[in-house]
Parts: C-alpha cells; structure tokens; sequence
C-alpha cells in the first residue's frame, strides 16, 4: 500500500514547513491583533474569529526569526488544541502537499537533543525539504514558556514546593499532637 501523507505547506523565513492537514482549522488573513499584557515576545494577542476568541502567536519569533517584517501574504494558521483555537501566523501559506511516506525521513536526533521536540521528520517533495511539524507539541511547548528545559526547571519547581510544603505540614501536624 503506497501511504501519502497530506500535509498544509507553509513558510517561515527561508524554510518551508508542514503540519498534517487533520490538525488545521482554517487559514486566515491577519486581522487586527489585540495585544495581550503580560505576554511573552512571540505572543502577538488575540482576535475574534466570527465570535470565537483566538489566540495568536507568531511562529516566526517562536522559530527564532529576529527580523520580522509583516507584510499581506502573511496569514494565520487556526488549529484547535485542548478544546480551543489558536492561531500561528507564518510568512504565507501554500497549497496542501502530498508527500508520499516513504519520502519521510524521522527528525535527527539532534533536533531532539536541542529541544526541538516539535519537529516530527523531514519530508521530501519536488526536490525540496520540508520540515514537519506537530503542531500539538509546538503549542504545548510554547505554554510552558517556550522550551522544554525551561517547562522543565518550572516543573521540578512545583514538584519542590509541593515536597516543602508537605514536609512543613507534616511537622505541624507532629508538633500539635
């Protein structure tokens, strides 16, 4: 059986990605942002998509890009991830790409080693390389701060104030009996 894996083609900077069809909404033009206080660099705000709220983050500043230049072909990729839409916006967004599986190769294990948890294989199609990624990865990375090791450095946080706080309740507890 000859698999193909269908895959919405978009651009950040030089490098072409792919995220599979099933995981997107909708693409859409980029409305007016309304900013967000508090919010960490690459999270631009949200906007209202026909009643819906949607939170929008710009892939290319999550992706490293330093010289952001918006421009009208770029647009909003809308996925829903836990229950609710979030946007990316990408430089622009081309057509849906039919890479056959056996032209996926898996990620380099240097790209997992660096925190680039996100990043599922590399396609190749019409003599070009695409980077795939899962998209449910990237917006989970970028809710705990943007990194794995800093998600990670939070989580043992918590895990040491939970083990504190145990701890000092046990010994109130043994000290009013």
């Amino acid at each position: 059986m000859n698999r193909e894996l269908h895959i919405v083609g978009f651009r950040v900077g030089r490098e072409t990605y792919g995220a599979p069809i099933t995981s997107l909404h909708e693409i859409v033009r980029v409305p007016e942002i309304t900013a967000v206080p508090d919010a960490p660099p690459y999270m631009e705000g949200v906007i209202n998509l026909r009643g819906k709220i949607v939170s929008v983050q710009d892939l290319r500043k999550r992706l490293g890009e330093t010289n952001v230049v918006p421009n009208r072909r770029n647009r909003i990729l809308v996925l829903e991830h836990e229950g609710r839409l979030s946007g990316l916006i990408v430089d622009s967004a081309s057509e849906v790409l039919k890479i056959p599986a056996a032209d996926v190769e898996p990620s380099p294990t240097e790209f997992l080693e660096g925190g680039l948890k996100c990043v599922t294989g590399l396609g190749k199609h019409k003599g070009r390389l695409i980077i795939l990624l899962d998209m449910t990865r990237l917006l989970d990375l970028s809710a705990q701060g943007g990194n794995t090791a800093s998600g990670e450095a939070k989580a043992d946080g918590k895990a040491e104030y939970r083990a504190k706080t145990t701890a000092t309740e046990a010994r109130g507890t043994a000290a009013s009996k």
